[in-house]
């Protein structure tokens, strides 16, 4: 099922990460890449696939590439076992610049131009070329939902699932999606957080998701502080100054990176100490020491929360066998949750073509797997995943969290024991993405 915390962060996540991105003009044909392919066992055709991600959007390649790293990671460890069913899968990549028209144009080239039989691990700013995707009718699977095209179109599944309808017409129910106040509701059980602080940018996605926030928050009994900094001009000492004043056990935040790393430092200035200062999923990756160097006590408060298991988790053996095939064919690219994701991706595709072998490789095929009433989990590496198309949008879900906190020495450690009995009952709120 679709994650709504997940759901609504990726919302943010894009908005924040277009706030200074262009439109951006035709890409040139060295950005339509092809993984070629070795020779085939029985010169069987391969299988062509496609994934598209905005590696030089103007907000940075390292921001989005993750899914598209561990997708390649996991195509070339399966070719090195011979593929699927004898055929190797050949990965045309394609880069989209970050903008709507990049994004049309990479539909236009993968599935007009190079005829992949499907998308794996799509990461796009603005999936302009969504609808087009699906009129094609080629399954795009495992992609991050950065905005609410998963749950508008049929074809198109993302890596949390969802619930909505998906007629194509409306983002979830009549332009209505849902969020879950499971993160709220765990650090008041488990750390007795009573009083949270919310901080946003004076900008609309900012401000919007910080209310969807607030919303959770309050409908979990705490008591809400709410900062707003000014996107272009922001006073984050005076953000943190009030945060001591006001007691502040967690903190959340409507940043982006940087603006959590100036947010963190601020307070490890005015000497704030606090539970938990929890960070997107963006942000669950290995350049924590980096990005948050000013500020090593907040650094050490810094939690994540997410639907997937904690990629740090090196005594899981999906977990292994991921950090494992990235060493050996991605070496140099950053370990992070979103590369663990897009291997995610690429094993459900895998596993959904494996299933069509005996009856014969059709995207109805794949996507009957996909569909299918069993939930999805990638080995264990994703909470269960299913598509519902429900006709109401549900009133609370029995849901579960993944959550992690950083510490200096030892990376991401697991919070909460395993993520698959970290659950609990929890309201859901609707919002217009």
């Amino acid at each position: 099922m679709r994650r709504p915390c997940r759901a609504a962060e990726t919302l943010l996540l894009a908005a924040l990460l277009t706030l200074s991105a262009a439109c951006g003009s035709r890409l040139p044909e060295s950005d339509f890449t092809s993984r070629p392919p070795a020779p085939t066992t029985g010169g069987r055709e391969p299988i062509r696939v496609g994934v598209i991600t905005g590696a030089t959007s103007p907000v940075g390649g390292g921001a989005l590439t993750g899914p598209r790293d561990g997708a390649l990671a996991y195509f070339a460890a399966l070719n090195a076992r011979g593929g699927i069913d004898g055929r190797r899968v050949e990965v045309a990549t394609c880069d989209d610049g970050g903008s709507g028209i990049g994004n049309n144009q990479c539909v236009h080239e993968l599935v007009d131009n190079k005829h992949v039989f499907a998308l794996v691990a799509t990461t796009a700013l603005d999936y302009a070329g969504a609808a087009r995707v699906s009129r094609a009718g080629v399954p795009d699977i495992g992609g991050q939902p950065l905005g609410p095209a998963y749950d508008t179109y049929p074809h198109l599944y993302g890596i949390y699932g969802s619930s909505a309808p998906r007629t194509g017409d409306e983002p979830g129910w009549d332009g209505v999606l849902t969020g879950g106040t499971e993160v709220y509701r765990w650090f008041k059980r488990e750390h007795g957080a009573r009083t949270a602080a919310v901080v946003a940018y004076n900008q609309a996605a900012s401000a919007a998701y910080a209310r969807l926030v607030t919303d959770g928050l309050k409908a979990e009994g705490y008591r809400v502080v709410t900062e707003q900094v000014d996107f272009a001009l922001p006073n984050y000492r005076a953000v943190a100054a009030d945060l001591r004043r006001q007691g502040v056990d967690v903190v959340f935040d409507a940043l982006d990176t940087h603006g959590n790393a100036r947010l963190c430092a601020a307070m490890d200035d005015a000497g704030v100490t606090v539970t938990a200062k929890v960070t997107n999923v963006q942000n669950w990756n290995q350049a924590v020491p980096r990005d948050f160097k000013d500020a090593p006590r907040c650094r050490n408060a810094l939690w994540v929360t997410g639907a997937s298991r904690n990629h740090d988790e090196t005594d899981h053996p999906a977990v292994r066998e991921f950090r494992d095939a990235m060493e050996a064919h991605m070496k140099g690219e950053p370990l992070s949750q979103w590369a663990l994701e897009g291997w995610a991706a690429a094993m459900w595709f895998t596993d959904a073509a494996t299933s069509c072998t005996t009856a014969g490789l059709t995207r109805a095929c794949v996507e009957r797997f996909v569909n299918r009433t069993e939930p999805y989990t990638a080995r264990g590496l994703l909470l269960p995943v299913r598509f519902e198309r429900l006709p109401e949008p549900p009133k609370t879900r029995h849901t579960c969290l993944s959550v992690a906190r950083w510490q200096d020495g030892r990376g991401w450690v697991t919070q909460g024991g395993d993520m698959y009995e970290n659950c609990a009952t929890v309201p859901q709120l609707p919002y217009r993405p």
